[in-house]
């Protein structure tokens, strides 16, 4: 069987993979939700959800360094990359053990591909079905309800020591823009490193988020205090960035979230 990944990679599979190796916390989650725990053999220590996996499956590593002979070992029909997540020099050492399935998200449109991808890599097409359309439901009633909201000019951080933002050409800015907010640094790329006084003192929100750096009330206090005239806000980081399943639930987040700005 011939499948393509996200970059047009061509895989050929002898069969349905049976023993899969998750790098990406967001896919290994979302192949728990398509009924797929049983396949999981390793994953990395970051894939938290369900709290229990990490339990019964084999960690290998993070995102960014693994150990090949862990992953050796577990014998995978298959590995599971992301093209942000995971390291060129990673893959190229993985595609020596077993095929590499490569993810690249942008936007929605890529996330709701990746899961009808896994859906027929995985034949589990019928739960991948019915999760896109609750995600399409789910964004289509945001998208309602949110257009009547005030456009809010916002800055998104993600770290720390050095104070970094997510800028344009990420997932995490697509969802800023789904929410009808400004990203005050959308001229920028990536995740650029930024200085606190770059900032105008006339902005709405500022939002820290729980993910990779975790912010608390504390970093929350001194902003407030640099920025007496904006909001300052914690934000759950797995809802503006993990792709996977976790987009049925983000919605309703943003709906709440947006009632308490």
């Amino acid at each position: 069987m011939k499948h393509q990944d996200q970059l047009k990679r061509v895989l050929v599979l002898e069969h349905i993979p049976k023993r899969i190796v998750s790098l990406v916390p967001s896919q290994t989650e979302l192949l728990v939700d398509l009924g797929l725990e049983s396949s999981i053999v390793g994953l990395t220590k970051f894939c938290i959800h369900p709290s229990s996996l990490r339990k019964n499956k084999t960690v290998v590593g993070g995102t960014k360094q693994v150990n090949f002979d862990k992953i050796k070992a577990l014998n995978p029909d298959i590995i599971l990359c992301n093209k942000e997540e995971n390291t060129k020099e990673m893959i190229l050492e993985l595609e020596s053990i077993a095929p590499v399935h490569i993810s690249d998200i942008c936007d929605l449109d890529d996330a709701l591909e990746l899961i009808e991808l896994y859906g027929e890599l995985f034949s589990a097409e019928k739960k991948a079905t019915l999760l896109i359309k609750n995600i399409k439901k789910e964004s289509q009633d945001f998208r309602h309800y949110v257009k009547d909201q005030p456009r809010l000019k916002v800055v998104y951080f993600i770290w720390k020591i050095p104070w970094m933002v997510a800028a344009k050409e990420t997932f995490i800015n697509e969802m800023l823009v789904l929410n009808n907010f400004e990203n005050y640094f959308g001229n920028l790329t990536r995740y650029p490193e930024i200085e606190l006084d770059a900032i105008d003192k006339n902005i709405d929100v500022i939002m820290l988020s729980s993910e990779p750096f975790p912010f608390k009330e504390e970093h929350v206090n001194s902003l407030e205090l640099k920025f007496p005239d904006c909001k300052v806000v914690l934000v759950d980081g797995e809802y503006f960035s993990w792709y996977g399943s976790r987009l049925a639930e983000a919605f309703g987040y943003f709906k709440t979230l947006r009632k308490t700005l």
